[in-house]
């Protein structure tokens, strides 16, 4: 009897199995074989009998060649493999499956004809075979024939292709949540080559379905990132990490995969490879831990194209408005990716997004400042939430530092465009309308405090070579108005603002503490010579950057950084922007300082008394070896001296010091503790400077009563149109505007007395025309002009002493009318004075215009008889006179 046990029932069961898969055997039905088409009977021949064994090469090498040679016969070569391997995966016959799939893939190989389409789409049946089924092998064995054909160029294009099932499944795979952790990465690993492969397939490939629909991106995008934030989340063990040397790790190859999608997306696919990171850190709430979200953007910004870089900067910014209403966490972590992302965009091309990246960014600062005032935001859903008011700080720093690291990458000139539009958003009384805020003055307050915050770290490292390109009108006037207010942070901004304007050479860091330096040469300062530029610059705009240097220190409120702030502008202005005019112009005003802290008058505490004078001490110090004039050196030394003896609280390291020991009051402060203004003058005038300016005391430039008076100037021009009232006017003008700048006493008494010489020679001239005029036969009745002698002239050419003293007292007295009276008194004064000009002007028209001749060459008879009882005859102008045809040509 033919049992299974015996070695016939074991023939003959295996023949059995055989004739079922269609193979022939060596035994009794050996002979159904020679019946079967070729191509099944080479297919057949490839399976051993023990799947152990692997695929018969021998085999496979014949059924290559006919399929090379019969390359109809190809697609039935795949159906046929096909149709095995599917009831081998049926009867899990796992051997047999995997030695199917290499055949496959060889055949993938070695044949690309034309009929290769339909062998493809059994390839792909078999591979959607294998990932549907729950066994981690033939998932991960199907994943990997899929990416060997994945990387093989067709030579003929596929029109109903789809990869829809592919993309699904292994973006599933991505996902796998299988209990053992080895297997788990194994199939993770292989959806992330899964995918990967699906794109390179698709990606170039127009005849296929676009792989960048937002359908296909919402699945392969997330579940990428999702591996790279579980790889992120888990601290490998020491064996782990070893074993990654010798292999490649998950995170590597998502990052990889990652980078190689965005490298392939054109333009018009930015956006929905952007969107779906977007929506996957919102869903995970990964803004608020940040670093995940700035290396996703990292990826991003460095993968892609540097052309579209503003797309992503414009997702960002749009994102960021979206979220306008989250918790101050989630806007920070945005702003913060925005920072990482427009760092490296503005290395590249961002397109138009420049003023737009600022304009969103203020906008959210503004919305921050006023949510930590009210105390909540609204939510579109669950109303509203109270906040926490450290958070909004960290945003509104966020802000800052982000609106600073985008400015630091841009070129000078789109520097300086994004330093007037901050500065147009700043609220300034009279200057800038302050914007309607519900928080009221603390909210304007604020947002000036924050728009200076982002000014300056715009302005950190501006390097420019023209100051007055750099620093316009339209932007240093409003940033010293802001000078002018209560709040001590608000001057504090400006004066670091200026500071970081103006240090061109990097000699801020010199400068980090107020002291008596002995020797500047140590500090090895970078000095150049001032250009034309700069001192045009300084021309126009000194005076006002001295009088808000001044105003500062009559603040009461002034602090320690106050102090070391204005220390360190003074420092710079003494390097970078000064020549002559300017050193002396500073000389002055540092002795109008000392002035100000020994009047008294603007009841400073006496704190602030005795660090102005510990800052003059230190200025003087270092201004004296700039210019390295001995006696000048040698005075301020001894005065330092005097005060280290007697007066060290007059000293800054006595001063700006923690706990700085001061006296009471400094009402008899010592003359010998003081610098002298005579000593200096003399110390400098030997040296060639202008000894007489800097003996002026400097007074400050009222800017308001300047643009008054040019208002009032204009009003004038166009009012009046006496030529010689008019150079009246420029005369006091130019007189007015010496004064201001500093001319000695001595040069305005030298133009005082230019005026009054000219006015002498004028007057003396009138009176020659007078005589002249008086001896005419027109003028007999007129009154006798005094005898002009030599002694006449000699005294209205040079007066007195007491006559000069009273004309300038007088003229004294017209400058400060027209600098203090109201307008209609001057305009009514002036054209006073236009009156009775005209009238002088109508007289000796009169007298020099003569009538006309008559033809005969005398007057006539009437005339004659009656000339010595009549008034004489009227003049008749030019224009008037009647002149005969021929005499007119």
């Amino acid at each position: 009897m033919v049992t299974p046990e015996t070695p016939c029932g074991r023939r003959l069961a295996l023949d059995c199995r055989n004739i079922l898969d269609h193979r022939a055997g060596g035994g009794v039905c050996g002979c159904c074989g020679a019946l079967r088409p070729r191509y099944k009977r080479l297919v057949d021949n490839i399976f051993p009998e023990d799947p152990e064994d692997g695929l018969v090469k021998a085999n496979m090498e014949k059924l290559t060649f006919y399929a090379l040679s019969a390359p109809e016969k190809l697609d039935r070569i795949g159906a046929y493999l096909s149709e095995r391997l599917s009831r081998d995966v049926a009867r899990h016959r796992y051997g047999y499956v995997c030695i199917a799939m290499e055949a496959l893939d060889q055949l993938l190989m070695a044949c690309h004809c034309q009929s290769i389409n339909l062998f493809v789409e059994s390839f792909l049946k078999m591979v959607r075979k294998l990932l549907e089924s729950d066994k981690p092998n033939l998932q991960i064995l199907g994943t990997n024939s899929f990416v060997k054909f994945a990387n093989i160029e067709e030579d003929t294009p596929s029109y109903h292709r789809s990869y829809d099932f592919f993309v699904s499944r292994f973006s599933e795979m991505c996902h796998s949540g299988y209990e053992d952790p080895d297997i788990r990465t194994k199939i993770r690993m292989a959806g992330i080559r899964g995918l990967q492969g699906v794109v390179r397939k698709t990606v170039n490939d127009e005849l296929q379905a676009n792989i960048w629909d937002p359908q296909h991106m919402d699945k392969i995008v997330p579940s990428l990132l999702f591996n790279l934030q579980t790889a992120d989340s888990r601290s490998p063990s020491p064996l782990q990490v070893s074993s990654e040397k010798e292999k490649e790790s998950p995170v590597e190859l998502t990052e990889r995969c990652f980078r190689e999608l965005l490298g392939r997306a054109a333009y018009t696919h930015i956006k929905n490879a952007v969107t779906p990171v977007l929506m996957h850190l919102d869903n995970h709430s990964l803004w608020e831990g940040k670093t995940f979200a700035v290396r996703c953007f990292k990826i991003i910004m460095y993968s892609i194209q540097s052309q579209h870089s503003h797309l992503v900067m414009q997702q960002l910014l749009g994102h960021l408005d979206a979220n306008s209403r989250s918790s101050a966490p989630v806007r920070a972590g945005i702003v913060e990716v925005l920072l990482e992302a427009a760092a490296i965009a503005a290395s590249g091309s961002v397109g138009p997004t420049v003023l737009e990246v600022f304009n969103t960014l203020l906008r959210h600062l503004r919305l921050s400042v006023d949510n930590e005032l009210s105390g909540a935001y609204e939510l579109t859903e669950e109303g509203s939430k109270v906040i926490q008011e450290h958070e909004e700080r960290q945003l509104q720093e966020a802000v800052i530092r982000t609106i600073g690291s985008f400015a630091n990458t841009l070129p000078t000139y789109q520097r300086s465009e994004v330093m007037l539009f901050i500065m147009g958003k700043i609220p300034i009384p009279g200057v800038h309308p302050i914007l309607p805020n519900g928080s009221g003055p603390e909210g304007n307050r604020m947002i000036q405090v924050m728009l200076l915050k982002s000014l300056r770290q715009v302005t950190s490292g501006f390097q420019t070579t023209n100051m007055l390109t750099a620093l316009p009108s339209a932007f240093l006037e409003p940033l010293l108005c802001v000078s002018l207010l209560e709040t001590p942070e608000l001057r504090l901004l400006v004066l670091q603002i200026l500071v970081s304007l103006i240090d061109r050479h990097h000699n801020t860091h010199h400068f980090s503490c107020i002291s008596i330096i002995s020797d500047t040469s140590v500090l090895k300062l970078k000095l150049d010579k001032c250009s034309r530029q700069d001192n045009l610059f300084m021309k126009k705009h000194a005076q006002h950057l001295y009088r808000h240097i001044y105003l500062c220190c009559e603040e009461a409120s002034s602090a320690h950084t106050h102090f070391h702030t204005l220390y360190t502008l003074l420092a710079l202005l003494s390097i970078e922007l000064a020549n002559e005019e300017v050193l002396i112009d500073l000389i002055r005003l540092a002795l109008a300082l000392q002035d100000l802290a020994v009047s008294g008058e603007e009841c400073l505490p006496v704190f602030n008394r005795c660090a102005i004078h510990a800052l003059c001490a230190a200025y003087l110090n270092l201004i004296s070896q700039l210019t390295t004039v001995p006696s000048f050196c040698q005075h301020v030394h001894e005065v330092i001296e005097v005060r280290q003896k007697e007066a060290a609280h007059l000293l800054p390291e006595d001063v700006f010091i923690d706990d700085p020991r001061l006296p009471a009051s400094l009402e008899h402060t010592q003359e010998c503790v003081l610098f002298v203004q005579s000593k200096i003058v003399e110390a400098l005038g030997g040296s060639g400077y202008n000894a007489e300016k800097l003996a002026t005391p400097y007074v400050p430039l009222n800017i308001d009563e300047e643009r008054l008076l040019k208002k009032r100037e204009c009003a004038f021009r166009g009012g009046l149109h006496i030529a010689k009232d008019w150079e009246c006017y420029e005369e006091l003008m130019k007189r007015r505007r010496a004064l201001e700048g500093g001319l000695a006493v001595k040069d305005e008494e030298r133009y005082e007395d230019r005026l009054s010489k000219r006015k002498s020679v004028g007057e003396t001239i009138s009176l020659q025309v007078e005589v002249e005029s008086r001896n005419s036969p027109e003028k007999e009745e007129r009154t006798p002009a005094e005898e002009i002698t030599f002694q006449t002239l000699k005294s209205a050419i040079v007066d007195s002493e007491g006559m000069e003293e009273a004309e300038r007292a007088r003229r004294r007295q017209v400058v400060e009318k027209f600098q203090k009276a109201p307008f209609e008194e001057i305009a009514a004064h002036c054209g006073a004075r236009a009156t009775m000009l005209q009238s002088k002007l109508n007289q000796i028209f009169e007298i020099t215009i003569r009538p006309p001749p008559s033809p005969s060459g005398s007057l006539p008879a009437s005339s004659t008889s009656s000339y010595a009882q009549a008034p004489p005859p009227r003049s008749v102008p030019v224009y008037e006179m009647k002149f005969p045809d021929l005499c007119v040509y």
